[in-house]
């Protein structure tokens, strides 16, 4: 995920069954340029999560997409993932930089400097910022402006990624101000030709903001 250039973050749907998604997956990821699938299924137990993940890690890792476990480094470990992504009240981060190793860990700042600047001295691979705009993917009590983006990558060079209600339409801000990832669900999965037809779309939106 340290590659220059703003690229795409993918997060699975809220729900799904694993062995039908797959093939989703794959499509979407045939169709463009994905830095990361984040696994992310709130409502699952565990036993859910590892189905999930064992049938989706190996579609994204054949194509050079690092797969990040939401919440649990503990999982994330456990199943190969190649990282972990944490909320703010995902358990100690100082413990889980150290269980993930020299895998990837990214942390959830909403819209704070100073929760960002946190990550990065307990050793976040990215900060997370928003949510930038509305989102049903899950209540937004943060929101975040492009200004912080740009103060971000003025003074620090740890990645950040824009997430929260962000589309091929309203993304623009968010790679201008210097946003590296644009973590997306509804953008790709809801779109209306389907999930390649998304990745396809962000990735224009993408290129266009860029040059």
């Amino acid at each position: 995920m340290s590659e220059a250039g703003c690229r795409l973050y993918l997060i699975t749907p809220p729900a799904f069954e694993p062995a039908g998604f797959s093939a989703l997956l794959a499509e979407a990821l045939d169709a463009g340029d994905v830095a990361a699938l984040q696994i992310r299924l709130k409502d699952a137990d565990d036993d859910a999560v590892r189905r999930a993940t064992e049938a989706l890690l190996p579609v994204a890792q054949a194509r050079g997409v690092a797969v990040l476990m939401n919440d649990r480094a503990d999982l994330a470990v456990e199943l190969g993932c190649d990282g972990a992504h944490l909320g703010q009240e995902d358990g100690d981060h100082a413990a889980a930089r150290r269980l993930l190793g020299d895998r990837t860990l990214g942390i959830t700042c909403h819209g704070s400097r100073h929760l960002a600047m946190e990550a990065g001295e307990i050793g976040a691979d990215y900060v997370a910022f928003g949510a930038f705009f509305p989102t049903s993917t899950k209540e937004a009590k943060h929101r975040a402006e492009p200004e912080l983006l740009e103060w971000w990558s003025e003074f620090f060079e740890l990645p950040a990624v824009a997430i929260g209600g962000i589309t091929a339409a309203n993304c623009g801000p968010l790679v201008r101000a210097g946003a590296d990832f644009l973590a997306v669900v509804g953008a790709v999965w809801n779109h209306p030709e389907g999930p390649a037809a998304g990745v396809r779309a962000m990735n224009r939106a993408i290129a266009e903001a860029t040059g």
